[in-house]
């Protein structure tokens, strides 16, 4: 399996990256790369909301891999969106980050009414090559369509909640159809699915842990994977899912186990 994605910016982006979601103390933040780093995470996934940027950016810096090597992302808050302060959101992020640009800006939240100019800033800044790519995140068919509709750019990712109990396939199956990349945060589902019985099944077969199987799962959608973790041997065990291959019968086992479940929390400006 190849390791990375290209992207319909001509950027690759790896399959497999580290989630910095709620990892805010720069020791556990800067630690926590330079493991990911040593064990060859390259892609690093942050947001303005995460609060971490600037533990991110000595992260990067102490992890002594040239700049070149790695993918970095960051998001654009709701906020930001509602006053109209993209560009002042994204230079403060790569302020904090301690970057010249970025290789992915996303738009964290479908914002009702103020994600179409949202874009349209996020494509200056694309022409610029501030971010060598630029995409979206927990945005449905009607939404992408809307930007597709409306701009000159595709979106290149879209990053949603997927794992075997919020099987997305409506939505992964549009993107990949279009040529976007489809990235799974939450891919563990903050382990609500790891005790299921039919993963501990396969995952004996394979020798391999539960969330390793889930993680496979995902791979095998085609889909990139961002975990979230802050310790060497969970960084190093959710890396270990390039060797084996499940069968057709174990992914639709998997499949079956879909029961839209969402573990991440949909911020309360958006639940109106």
């Amino acid at each position: 399996m190849d390791l990375n994605f290209t992207l319909n910016s001509g950027t690759m982006m790896p399959k497999l990256g580290l989630g910095l979601y709620k990892a805010v103390s720069e020791g556990e933040v800067v630690q926590a790369i330079k493991d990911a780093s040593t064990l060859g995470y390259r892609l690093f996934d942050t947001a303005s909301a995460y609060k971490n940027e600037e533990e991110v950016g000595l992260g990067l810096k102490a992890c002594g891999i040239p700049r070149s090597e790695l993918f970095i992302t960051t998001k654009i808050w709701n906020t930001a969106q509602r006053i109209g302060n993209v560009e002042g959101a994204f230079e403060r992020s790569l302020e904090r980050l301690g970057l010249d640009y970025v290789d992915l800006y996303l738009i964290h939240w479908p914002v009702p009414g103020c994600y179409l100019d949202t874009w349209h800033a996020l494509e200056k800044i694309y022409k610029s090559g501030r971010a060598r790519a630029i995409g979206v995140s927990n945005f449905n068919e009607i939404q992408i369509q809307d930007i597709i509709d409306h701009s000159e750019t595709v979106p290149a990712v879209n990053q949603i909640e997927y794992h075997p109990l919020f099987n997305q396939d409506s939505i992964r199956t549009y993107c990949q159809n279009l040529g976007i990349a489809v990235q799974a945060y939450a891919p563990l589902a903050r382990g609500a699915y790891l005790d299921k019985d039919v993963l501990k099944k396969i995952a004996q077969k394979y020798n391999r842990s539960t969330a390793q199987i889930g993680l496979r799962w995902i791979l095998q959608k085609g889909i990139g994977v961002i975990p979230k973790s802050v310790h060497l041997d969970r960084i190093l065990q959710n890396s270990q899912i390039f060797d084996f291959e499940l069968d057709d019968l174990e992914m639709a086992t998997i499949d079956s186990l879909n029961e839209g479940y969402r573990s991440a929390s949909i911020p309360e400006d958006m639940q109106i």
